[in-house]
Protein backbone atom coordinates (compact mmCIF):
# COMPACT_ATOMS: atom_id res chain seq x y z
CA UNK A 1 0.00 0.00 0.00
CA UNK A 2 2.74 2.49 0.88
CA UNK A 3 5.93 3.35 -0.96
CA UNK A 4 7.34 5.46 1.88
CA UNK A 5 6.43 7.61 4.86
CA UNK A 6 8.37 10.82 5.47
CA UNK A 7 8.47 12.58 8.84
CA UNK A 8 9.87 16.09 9.00
CA UNK A 9 12.43 17.02 11.64
CA UNK A 10 14.04 20.29 12.70
CA UNK A 11 17.26 18.92 14.23
CA UNK A 12 18.52 16.01 12.13
CA UNK A 13 21.19 14.76 14.56
CA UNK A 14 18.74 14.81 17.49
CA UNK A 15 16.12 12.99 15.41
CA UNK A 16 18.65 10.39 14.26
CA UNK A 17 19.69 9.78 17.88
CA UNK A 18 16.00 9.18 18.68
CA UNK A 19 14.96 7.02 15.72
CA UNK A 20 18.00 4.73 15.43
CA UNK A 21 17.49 2.99 18.81
CA UNK A 22 13.67 3.08 18.63
CA UNK A 23 13.48 1.49 15.17
CA UNK A 24 16.38 -0.81 15.96
CA UNK A 25 14.42 -2.21 18.92
CA UNK A 26 11.60 -3.00 16.48
CA UNK A 27 14.03 -4.80 14.17
CA UNK A 28 13.59 -2.25 11.37
CA UNK A 29 16.72 -2.19 9.21
CA UNK A 30 18.64 1.09 8.83
CA UNK A 31 19.11 1.67 5.08
CA UNK A 32 20.87 5.00 4.51
CA UNK A 33 21.92 8.36 5.87
CA UNK A 34 22.79 11.47 3.84
CA UNK A 35 24.06 14.30 6.03
CA UNK A 36 24.26 16.75 3.12
CA UNK A 37 20.50 16.82 2.57
CA UNK A 38 20.01 15.80 5.53
CA UNK A 39 17.82 12.70 5.60
CA UNK A 40 17.88 9.03 6.60
CA UNK A 41 15.80 5.96 5.91
CA UNK A 42 14.87 2.55 7.24
CA UNK A 43 13.42 -0.29 5.20
CA UNK A 44 10.87 -2.99 5.71
CA UNK A 45 11.74 -6.67 5.53
CA UNK A 46 11.70 -8.89 3.61
CA UNK A 47 10.70 -6.35 0.93
CA UNK A 48 12.61 -3.07 0.54
CA UNK A 49 9.40 -1.03 0.80
CA UNK A 50 7.77 0.75 2.40
CA UNK A 51 10.53 3.02 3.62
CA UNK A 52 10.34 5.16 6.73
CA UNK A 53 12.23 8.44 6.24
CA UNK A 54 13.20 11.39 8.41
CA UNK A 55 14.60 14.67 7.18
CA UNK A 56 14.33 18.39 6.85
CA UNK A 57 11.15 19.47 5.02
CA UNK A 58 11.68 19.66 1.25
CA UNK A 59 10.74 23.36 1.13
CA UNK A 60 13.44 24.11 3.75
CA UNK A 61 10.84 25.81 5.95
CA UNK A 62 10.61 25.07 9.67
CA UNK A 63 9.16 21.70 10.59
CA UNK A 64 5.71 21.76 12.20
CA UNK A 65 4.10 18.58 13.57
CA UNK A 66 0.63 17.90 12.23
CA UNK A 67 -2.54 17.64 14.28
CA UNK A 68 -4.16 14.29 13.60
CA UNK A 69 -1.26 12.60 11.82
CA UNK A 70 0.42 9.63 13.44
CA UNK A 71 2.77 6.87 12.32
CA UNK A 72 2.15 3.51 13.99
CA UNK A 73 4.84 0.82 14.01
CA UNK A 74 3.96 -2.85 14.35
CA UNK A 75 5.43 -4.74 17.32
CA UNK A 76 5.73 -8.51 17.53
CA UNK A 77 4.77 -8.67 21.21
CA UNK A 78 3.41 -6.65 24.10
CA UNK A 79 6.82 -6.86 25.71
CA UNK A 80 8.30 -5.20 22.65
CA UNK A 81 5.71 -2.40 22.90
CA UNK A 82 6.79 -1.79 26.50
CA UNK A 83 10.49 -1.80 25.60
CA UNK A 84 10.14 0.52 22.60
CA UNK A 85 8.00 3.00 24.54
CA UNK A 86 10.58 3.11 27.35
CA UNK A 87 13.39 3.52 24.83
CA UNK A 88 11.54 6.36 23.08
CA UNK A 89 11.16 8.24 26.38
CA UNK A 90 14.79 7.60 27.30
CA UNK A 91 15.88 9.13 23.98
CA UNK A 92 13.98 12.42 24.19
CA UNK A 93 10.42 11.37 23.39
CA UNK A 94 7.37 12.37 25.41
CA UNK A 95 4.56 10.07 26.48
CA UNK A 96 1.15 10.45 24.82
CA UNK A 97 -0.30 7.26 26.33
CA UNK A 98 1.51 4.52 28.26
CA UNK A 99 1.60 0.90 27.09
CA UNK A 100 -1.64 -0.94 27.64
CA UNK A 101 -4.66 -2.62 26.19
CA UNK A 102 -6.98 -0.45 24.10
CA UNK A 103 -10.09 -2.68 23.85
CA UNK A 104 -12.01 0.13 22.16
CA UNK A 105 -9.97 -0.75 19.03
CA UNK A 106 -10.16 -4.55 19.40
CA UNK A 107 -9.76 -7.15 22.14
CA UNK A 108 -6.02 -7.73 21.64
CA UNK A 109 -4.85 -4.21 20.73
CA UNK A 110 -1.90 -3.37 22.97
CA UNK A 111 -0.28 -0.06 22.18
CA UNK A 112 1.74 2.88 23.41
CA UNK A 113 1.83 6.44 22.12
CA UNK A 114 4.64 8.98 22.20
CA UNK A 115 6.04 11.99 20.38
CA UNK A 116 9.52 12.29 18.95
CA UNK A 117 11.68 15.30 19.97
CA UNK A 118 10.08 17.35 17.15
CA UNK A 119 6.53 16.64 18.30
CA UNK A 120 5.62 14.04 15.65
CA UNK A 121 3.10 11.58 17.11
CA UNK A 122 4.09 7.93 16.96
CA UNK A 123 2.61 4.66 18.13
CA UNK A 124 3.88 1.15 18.58
CA UNK A 125 1.19 -1.53 18.63
CA UNK A 126 0.81 -5.27 18.95
CA UNK A 127 -2.36 -6.95 17.71
CA UNK A 128 -1.67 -10.44 19.08
CA UNK A 129 -3.02 -12.00 22.26
CA UNK A 130 -0.51 -12.28 25.07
Amino acid sequence: MFSHIMVGVSDFERALAFYKPVLGALGVQFRFQDDTRPWAGWQSAPDPRPLFLIGRPHNQQAHQPGNGQMVAFLAASRRQVDAVHALALANGGTCEGPPGLRPQYHAHYYGAYFRDPDGNKLCVACHQPE
